[in-house]
């Protein structure tokens, strides 16, 4: 049996978070007056990620600290981890996939980490081998519990601004960030509904709570969704909180990500990349299949390619 993590958890999380992430505010939408926006994006390194990463490095030894830390990302768990790494000092590396976000990319490397390059396939193995050969704390971008923990302190903090809180829409790649937050609201406000959003060209998480097991999709498949943050599997940790406090999960089209990610640049006025514009199309497009009453959806990151970014602002809006 899984040993899932709690609230406690993730209040203790909360402290180590304190005077390093940004606690980002609950903005009303113009168009929907049921619908606050958590705009994760505005985090110095752009994402959500921040947050699990400076409790897992914030518990580690000073031992471990000496002998650096390394991971796996697409591009924003590395810029966090890389982030905060360097402001305690710790030597980090970080080994990326192929066809990743070139602005990403750069970000990690302009923190100060060493950036390894593989085939999507082999990120997870390399970033073993580095761990192995070097002495290095593997710190992966989802599956461990202080990542899900520093994560869920998401939900402590919607919570607190909107106790009133029906419904929370969370996008869901490897799972971390949806684990985290369905801990948090869950135990504090068991009448709220945590649903989980993923694009339907990556959504192995709607097919392993659908079948009861874990289903892993190959990068081939992931790949073809402009969502690059959410093409991860879950993983059996991830999957084990899932399926006891998630309480549902939609999938949107690339034309309802294209469409959320322009709604979110031209009216809330946000950088916002298609990983982060998710949750935001799962209310503009599948209202009726989600719980009615006051909604928040997580707007994970904005680490977006400048082309995409330009593509969205001048895409008619989309009404």
């Amino acid at each position: 049996m899984v040993d899932l993590v709690t609230v406690d958890d993730v209040r203790a999380a909360a402290g180590d978070l304190t005077g390093v992430v940004l606690r980002t505010p609950l903005l009303p939408c113009r168009w929907d007056d049921r619908l606050w926006l958590k705009p994760e994006s505005l985090q110095p390194v752009g994402s959500f990620k921040l947050r699990g990463v400076t409790h897992a490095v914030a518990r580690l030894d000073a031992e471990r600290r000496a002998r650096g830390v390394v991971t796996h990302s697409s591009g924003n768990h590395g810029q966090a981890l890389a982030y905060a790494a360097r402001a305690r000092g710790v030597p980090c590396t970080v080994v990326i996939p192929e066809g990743a976000t070139a602005a990403k990319v750069d970000q990690v490397r302009a923190l100060g980490a060493e950036v390894r390059m593989v085939a999507p396939a082999d990120r997870l193995p390399v970033a073993e081998a580095i761990a192995a050969e070097q002495g290095r704390t593997l710190i992966p971008p989802f599956d461990n519990r202080r990542i899900i923990a520093g994560q869920g302190t998401i939900g402590l903090e919607v919570l607190a601004d909107l106790p009133e809180l029906d419904v929370l829409l969370v996008p869901v790649g490897g799972g971390g960030l949806s684990s985290g937050v369905a801990t948090a609201v869950k135990a504090l406000r068991p009448a709220a509904r945590v649903i989980g959003v993923e694009p339907a060209l990556a959504a192995d998480a709607a097919e392993s709570l659908r079948s009861g097991e874990l289903r892993q999709w190959e990068p081939a498949r992931t790949y073809r969704t402009s969502a690059d943050g959410l093409r991860t599997n879950l993983s059996a940790l991830t999957f084990a909180h899932l399926r006891a406090r998630l309480d549902g999960i939609v999938t949107v089209s690339e034309e309802e990500i294209a469409a959320a990610t322009t709604r979110l640049v031209r009216d809330a006025r946000l950088v916002v990349e298609p990983s982060g514009a998710v949750a935001t199309a799962a209310r503009m497009f599948h209202a009726a299949e989600l719980p009615a009453g006051r909604t928040v959806a997580v707007v994970s990151g904005g680490n977006v390619d400048p082309a995409v970014l330009a593509a969205a602002a001048g895409r008619p809006d989309p009404g």
